[in-house]
């Protein structure tokens, strides 16, 4: 990006450097944070614009500086009125300091950008601070998003935020939006405490203990009993029974984050707003909605979503399993029966384990192919 700062509003020492007349030398060594004259505040501002500059040497040199600015510039500066694209520049750098990014926060001219930087790349202690800037929050909703979603911040941390969005009649663009704001409209939630709460450290150690045992290319948490009923495999169910602790909202924000064990486990959730949350995880993959659309364990409110999702049904396997699954609803199914090869058509036709109404739709579908390849 180009920063927007007006380069006439800095002393003469930093016009100089910046002009494209200054000697090669000269801009190395202000990339480097060596300018004698000038307060904290205008040489950070000055290495920010060096970024951005033609000879990639200086502009990386200029970026390493930033990201380890040396403390007495760093402190000098954070007491600056610094322009908005220099915050933001500095944001991702120290998004896990706690004194800087309180001292950013207080700053008159941070803006979404800056903030949405933080917030993605922050820590759980540094989640906290950003996250009790109500005012910031309420300004930039964006902001609560990230936080949301980043991993490092806590449940409560992340449920304080979806309360204060809906307090306050903001719809966050969180793919299970309407089904957390519904969990957490029924859940009590805890005051804000500088220590993780119990349901905090439950987060995280299901988490942890999902990252150590994730699913790999096919493979499934579940397998089918000689009844044909689906079970948890025996190495998911510590996971299984982790995930069994959890509330609501800890069940949706885990869906929205955590691996695909987590998301095939809570996919069959017996909570709808759980089960739907899972599978519009931004995280969800076609292999997954493969293995998920041929389950006769999930709600049909699943089956619909996948039945929804252009990009799940781009797969031939998915309205295969869709059309198989007695589960689906009957107006999505029907609407994929044309997309089905002739081989499959006639082994649905013969099959026993779909509903009649399927069942007379395949056929019908195989008459009209009969009919059309007749008139050719």
């Amino acid at each position: 990006m180009t920063l927007a700062i007006d380069v006439a509003t800095l002393p003469g020492a930093a016009a100089k450097i910046l002009s494209p007349e200054a000697p090669p030398p000269l801009r190395m060594m202000a990339a480097k944070g060596v300018i004698p004259g000038l307060k904290p505040g205008d040489i950070v501002t000055v290495i920010a614009l060096l970024t951005e500059h033609a000879d990639s040497a200086v502009a990386d040199t200029a970026r390493t500086t930033l990201s380890k600015l040396p403390p007495p510039i760093l402190t000098g500066a954070l007491q600056a009125d610094l322009p908005a694209p220099v915050i933001a520049l500095l944001a991702p750098n120290y998004a896990t300091s706690a004194e800087v990014v309180e001292q950013l926060l207080r700053m008159p001219r941070i803006d979404n950008t800056a903030l949405e930087h933080m917030a993605q790349v922050a820590d759980e202690r540094c989640g906290e601070i950003i996250a009790t800037n109500e005012q910031l929050m309420l300004r930039y909703p964006t902001v609560i998003e990230k936080l949301y979603m980043n991993k490092r911040v806590r449940m409560s941390t992340a449920d304080r935020l979806v309360e204060l969005a809906v307090r306050n009649q903001i719809e966050l663009q969180i793919p299970a939006f309407r089904q957390a704001a519904a969990a957490i409209m029924n859940e009590l939630l805890p005051e804000p405490t500088l220590e993780p709460t119990p349901d905090d450290l439950l987060f995280r150690r299901t988490t942890e203990l999902a990252a150590v045992r994730d699913v790999q290319g096919e493979e499934d948490t579940h397998e089918t009993d000689e009844e044909g009923e689906e079970q948890v495999k025996t190495e998911f169910l510590p996971l299984h029974a982790q995930v069994a602790k959890m509330t609501v909202s800890q069940k949706i924000r885990a869906a929205m984050i955590g691996n695909a064990a987590i998301r095939l486990l809570l996919v069959r959730d017996p909570n709808r707003l759980v089960a739907t949350a899972a599978i519009r995880s931004p995280q969800m993959r076609e292999n997954e909605a493969v293995r998920i659309s041929a389950s006769r364990s999930v709600s049909e409110d699943v089956l619909r979503e996948i039945a929804l999702n252009r990009e799940f049904t781009r797969s031939y396997q998915v309205k295969l399993n869709l059309i198989s699954n007695p589960r689906t609803p009957l107006t999505f199914a029907a609407r994929l029966i044309p997309h089905l090869r002739d081989n499959d058509l006639r082994s649905l036709a013969k099959s026993k384990n779909i509903s009649s109404a399927i069942s007379q739709a395949v056929k019908q579908q195989i008459e009209r192919k009969k009919g059309g390849a007749s008139r050719a």
